[in-house]
């Protein structure tokens, strides 16, 4: 595909890790280790074909309302990717996270940062940004927050004020958002980010999902035609 045909930032909400284990008769912990698998491979294939920015929705604020053996688990994976993260050598991928750390462990968070700081060097390479403990309204709030706390007058806020105060600030909006696992709804993912995104949903379960479905999802972008609320 032409690069000018890509979108330049992909969000995916990597969905269906419960349902993959429950029709597997194994416990959704299993379904999370195959999503993480699922993930490695698309990220890969993103810096591949040169995709600017993706960013991956890995844990939502919502999400802490999942059983405690669960949320367990998704954080055992994460801390296992980050230590997996700190050793690789790849040039040409930028690890950025995105979410409020605060509810993270003391542990979790020096791992972040360090790979954030480790692969910030890599400027032309793909930015990757995973949303842990990450939610839209929250992004929102947090921005109108800081421009509070900055002595913003009310008459000085306006959209780029809040854009540049987002946790994705200085990254281009979503061009397309990738939804596997049949679900069709946003789930409170990058709200503002996405105003004018192009949306793919997808049958597969996130564990099952592939490079060829990315592709898919690309060609189907490839289609749109963008107005932006123009004619």
């Amino acid at each position: 595909m032409e690069r000018s045909l890509l979108p330049r930032h992909i969000g995916i909400i990597m969905d269906g890790n419960g349902r993959w284990a429950k029709k597997r008769l194994m416990p959704r912990t299993a379904g999370h280790v195959q999503g993480a698998k699922a993930f490695r491979k698309c990220l890969r294939h993103c810096a591949d074909i040169g995709i600017e920015c993706v960013t991956f929705y890995a844990f939502s604020t919502e999400n802490w309302k999942r059983p405690d053996e669960e949320v367990g688990a998704i954080m055992k994976l994460f801390s296992e990717y980050l230590d997996e993260a700190l050793g690789m050598d790849d040039k040409d991928i930028i690890m950025r996270f995105i979410g409020d750390r605060s509810r993270l462990s003391e542990k979790l968070r020096e791992k972040m940062l360090r790979i954030e700081e480790d692969t910030a060097a890599n400027i032309n390479g793909t930015i990757c940004c995973i949303a842990v403990n990450y939610g839209g309204r929250d992004d929102i709030v947090g921005a109108v927050q800081e421009l509070i706390a900055e002595g913003y007058d009310w008459s000085d806020v306006t959209e780029d004020a809040i854009s540049r105060h987002l946790d994705t600030r200085g990254l281009p909006d979503v061009d397309l958002i990738i939804r596997p696992s049949g679900e069709q709804r946003i789930s409170n993912f990058l709200i503002w980010q996405a105003a004018y995104a192009e949306y793919v949903f997808m049958d597969v379960l996130w564990p099952d999902f592939t490079e060829k479905d990315l592709d898919f999802a690309l060609e189907e972008y490839a289609k749109r035609n963008r107005r932006f609320g123009g004619v």
